[in-house]
């Protein structure tokens, strides 16, 4: 090859492999070769064809001075055994040399159309070599045409191989991108389809780069949670969603998980739009490439709030159901047949199918609390919980705490988020025994569940809504209380929708026998003692007593007798009924008092009463010699009194 040839030959190599380089268009590299191939020689023509996707034609891609006729008449150029040069190139797959169109077979018979369009512009040389890649496949031909009929050169046939090389470079180039271009327009058209699909998905779906971070959520999760698609993207994610407190306990747990590369699952609270978090499971799914390393992960959530709330619920309930199994109840049945009995009877029967706040009142020990689980017993919501609380006996700073709950770090010493009575009692009923001793700004609270049904936990703002049925209990006179301003008018309104009264035992001392017989086999039957009758002094003395105590002073002399009794008649030694000077004489309350000043008299007086009966008693609480015996009330209530009152019942012990 002449040194000219060589140069000439290189420049058109570098130039061309720019713009393959470039990304330049495959007829612009095409053409730039054949360009360079035309300077070489004024009777030089050139020409690249390409296979169409039959395989079974050739058609003109490059090739600036070839004749337009002739260029259309090979529009597209059959591939055969003798079709000129080119389609006899591609044929064979070898290069074919026509040192004379005008005599050569090869332009016979169906070419000859083509030999007498070539002979018209002159053109008596052609030669062509096939341009075919690594694996056999044909791609298209490279021809030289030329004005004069002679032998190939040694020099020609290198500028054929040569330009051949460079047209398969850009060639199989131009097929690479293609191919690329439209794999990707595939893989975005299957991932537009996937999305679409996950979009139409009612459940959360996140997908996480390895390290956790949030690349794409579908569409669900931006409805449940407000976030825009940038802003559900990257690490943020998780602190924008998920309660604080679970991302601080997951933390570590999640980390391992991540980098061990092994699905995992773990349930937390996600904040929906409007600021309420709801539980949900989340499992977590790696995908791996094919040698095994994570590339993704993909993150499902399911809203299991409601289980929560049940498993919650039930274990409230089932702590209510302890506390009430140790608490010793005042007996499980109503018993009685008096007039007066069968009255409040008769209204328990009338509102207990309704969801109506019943407002009970009563002496204390008249057996309140009895009717208001008769209510709940006869009512839509007997199979839920029944939450009892006792207000007196709960610190006025607790209060609010107890009843509606609290997050964790509302106040010193809540380690960690507690329900409070109310969401105990979703979906069944709540008692409030002493409402009257609530404290103003908790009334206002209440005030709040009984209009709106709803409520905020210490240390949230988030309203809560609850179902819950109010039953409240009083042996305060509350219209003394609103007019004496300890207590708000619109909430005993709001509790005495239906109110019922229970009367006292004195007022209804026919019913005294049947309780006395009901009390007594229940007793006898716990100590194991079998006792027949009663003696009638005893029974002639239990109706001429006023009870003060009501029937929970009864219940209490009943049970002392019965531990003491061996033998099988039932009785009592009257001096049990007798009044205690030391304990029932107090302080006096002069007419005109104002009901607060009552209230502090009336403390000072319950102080006394129980400072006197410890100290009678040893400091002694339980048991038939006990002091709440000696009172004539249950042992808890005494208990809660004593610790409201602030009063240590161990200095008594040591008198």
């Amino acid at each position: 090859m002449s040194p000219r040839i060589r140069d000439s030959l290189a420049a058109i190599h570098q130039r061309t492999l720019e713009l393959i380089v470039r990304g330049a268009p495959l007829q612009d590299v095409l053409g730039a070769l054949c360009d360079g191939i035309d300077a070489l020689d004024p009777d030089l023509i050139s020409s690249v064809l390409l296979t169409d996707a039959g395989g079974q034609h050739l058609w003109p891609a490059a090739g600036r001075r070839v004749p337009e006729d002739y260029k259309e008449l090979i529009t597209p150029l059959p591939i055969g055994p003798t079709m000129a040069a080119c389609g006899t190139a591609a044929f064979r797959k070898e290069p074919v040399i026509s040192s004379d169109i005008a005599a050569d077979p090869l332009w016979s018979g169906p070419a000859e159309k083509y030999r007498r369009m070539a002979l018209q512009h002159g053109l008596h040389t052609a030669w062509s070599v096939p341009i075919v890649s690594e694996n056999g496949t044909l791609l298209g031909t490279f021809g030289l045409h030329h004005t004069k009929a002679h032998p190939v050169a040694g020099d020609e046939l290198a500028l054929l191989e040569q330009a051949e090389h460079i047209a398969l470079i850009a060639i199989e180039r131009d097929r690479a991108q293609t191919a690329l271009t439209e794999a990707l327009a595939e893989v975005r058209k299957s991932e537009a389809e996937l999305r679409t699909i996950v979009d139409m998905i009612p459940q959360l779906i996140a997908v996480l780069a390895p390290d956790g971070q949030a690349l794409y959520v579908n569409q669900s999760t931006l409805e449940y949670t407000g976030l825009s698609a940038d802003q559900a993207r990257g690490l943020e994610f998780r602190q924008r969603v998920f309660h604080p407190e679970d991302v601080e306990r997951l933390r570590a747990e999640r980390g391992h998980a991540l980098e061990r590369g092994e699905p995992f699952e773990n349930e937390q609270r996600a904040k929906r739009q409007d600021g309420v978090y709801r539980w949900f499971l989340i499992r977590y799914r790696p995908l791996r490439d094919e040698h095994g390393r994570v590339v993704r992960w993909y993150a499902t959530a399911t809203d299991i709030d409601d289980r929560k709330r049940s498993e919650d619920r039930v274990r409230n309930e089932n702590l209510a159901l302890r506390e009430e199994i140790d608490r010793s109840s005042m007996f499980e049945e109503i018993v009685g047949s008096s007039t007066a009995l069968r009255r409040v009877l008769a209204l328990v029967e009338r509102v207990a199918p309704t969801d109506s706040t019943v407002l009970i009142s009563g002496e204390t020990g008249s057996g309140k609390e009895l009717i208001a689980r008769a209510i709940h017993k006869k009512s839509h919501r007997a199979g839920r919980a029944f939450i009892r609380v006792n207000c007196a006996a709960i610190p006025s700073s607790l209060v609010a705490s107890e009843l509606f709950g609290h997050e964790k770090g509302a106040f010193t010493g809540a380690l960690q988020r507690r329900l409070g009575r109310f969401e105990s009692a979703n979906g069944g009923t709540i008692f409030l025994d002493e409402i009257g001793d609530l404290p103003a700004e908790t009334q206002i609270a209440l005030l709040r569940v009984l209009q709106d049904h709803e409520i905020e936990r210490v240390g949230n703002s988030h309203p809560i809504s609850v179902d819950v049925r109010v039953l409240a209990a009083t042996n305060r006179n509350l219209e003394k209380a609103v007019a004496a301003g300890v207590f708000r008018q619109d909430l005993y309104y709001r509790l005495n929708v239906f109110p019922i009264h229970v009367p006292s035992l004195r007022e209804r001392p026919e019913d005294i026998p049947l309780l006395v017989e009901y009390l007594i086999e229940r007793y006898a039957t716990k100590t194991g003692k079998r006792i027949r009758q009663i003696n009638k002094s005893t029974l002639t003395l239990f109706q001429a007593y006023d009870w003060p105590g009501n029937i929970r002073e009864l219940q209490n002399v009943i049970e002392r007798a019965v531990i003491l009794c061996d033998g099988d008649t039932f009785s009592v030694d009257e001096t049990w009924l007798a009044h205690d000077p030391k304990i029932s004489d107090g302080p006096s309350i002069a007419i005109g008092t104002s009901l607060a000043q009552q209230h502090r008299i009336q403390s000072e007086t319950e102080r006394q009463l129980i400072e006197a009966a410890l100290a009678v008693t040893g400091g002694r609480v339980a048991g038939p010699k006990g002091a709440a015996a000696k009172l004539g009330i249950a042992r808890q209530t005494l208990d809660s009194k004593i610790t409201a009152l602030g009063i240590d019942k161990f200095q008594y012990k040591s008198r």
